[in-house]
C-alpha cells in the first residue's frame, strides 16, 4: 500500500495538479499575515480555518488524478479497503506538509506577536491544524470523482459544503454539529485567555465524531459505486 501512496503523490505533483492549491495557500497566507502581528493562537486558529477548503480541494484533486480504470485495477490488486485508504493517506501526507509550511510562514512575514504566550499559542495552533486536516480530507474524499461520478457534481459538493462549514460555524444557530468545528476552533482560540480544557476536549470529540461519520460514509459510497 505504501507504493500506491507514493505513486499517487508522485502523479499529483508531477502532473502539475499540486500547483493551484499551492498558489491558493500562498495567497491566503500572504493575506492573513500581511496585516501585522497577532498572538500565535489567534493567527494559527484562523490559518487552520482558512486552509480547510484548500486542503479539501487538494484532496479532491489528488484523488481525481488517477484515471478511473487505473483506480479499479488498484482495487483489484490490493483490495477495496487498502486502495481507498491509500488515497486518504496520500492526502494526509500532503496536507500535513502544507500545515507545517503554514505554521512556518508567519515567521517570514513577522505575523506572530512574540510578546504574548508563545509556547501555548504554538501548541494551540498545532491542535487547530490537526483538527482541520481530517475533516478537510473527508470532505475532499466525498467530493472526489470516485464518489460523485462527475466533475460538476464533485465541485458542487465541495463548494456547498465549504460554504456551510463557514456559515454554520459562524452563526451556530442551526445544527452546528452538521459541520466540523473548524470555525468553532478558530473562535475559541480568538479569546485572549487560553480556552479551558473542557472546551478543547469538546472540540476534539466533535471533530473525531464528525470525521468518523464522514469517513464511514465515504467507505460505504466507495463500496456501493465500485
Amino acid at each position: 500500500m505504501s507504493a500506491l501512496v507514493r505513486m499517487r503523490i508522485a502523479g499529483f505533483v508531477r502532473g502539475g495538479r499540486a500547483l493551484p492549491p499551492l498558489i491558493a495557500v500562498l495567497v491566503e497566507l500572504g493575506i492573513l499575515y500581511g496585516g501585522g502581528a497577532s498572538p500565535a493562537a489567534v493567527a494559527y486558529g484562523y490559518s487552520a480555518a482558512a486552509l480547510f477548503p484548500v486542503l479539501a480541494w487538494l484532496t479532491k484533486l489528488l484523488l481525481d488524478t488517477e484515471p478511473d480504470v487505473q483506480r479499479r485495477l488498484a482495487r483489484l490488486s490490493v483490495g477495496p479497503a487498502r486502495e481507498a485508504t491509500a488515497g486518504v493517506l496520500a492526502a494526509l501526507v500532503l496536507s500535513l506538509l502544507v500545515c507545517v509550511a503554514a505554521m512556518a510562514a508567519p515567521w517570514l512575514f513577522h505575523g506572530i506577536d512574540t510578546r504574548t504566550a508563545l509556547g501555548s499559542g504554538i501548541a494551540l495552533g498545532v491542535l487547530a491544524h490537526l483538527l482541520a486536516v481530517p475533516p478537510a480530507i473527508a470532505l475532499g474524499a466525498l467530493a472526489s470523482r470516485a464518489v460523485t461520478r462527475s466533475v460538476r457534481l464533485g465541485v458542487t459538493v465541495l463548494v456547498v459544503a465549504a460554504v456551510l462549514v463557514v456559515v454554520l460555524g459562524l452563526t451556530g444557530s442551526f445544527a452546528p454539529w452538521l459541520v466540523p468545528p473548524v470555525m468553532a476552533t478558530a473562535r475559541a482560540l480568538n479569546d485572549p485567555a487560553a480556552p479551558p480544557a473542557a472546551t478543547l476536549a469538546l472540540l476534539v470529540f466533535w471533530a473525531a465524531a464528525w470525521c468518523t461519520v464522514a469517513f464511514a460514509g465515504y467507505g460505504w459510497l466507495r463500496r456501493a459505486r465500485s
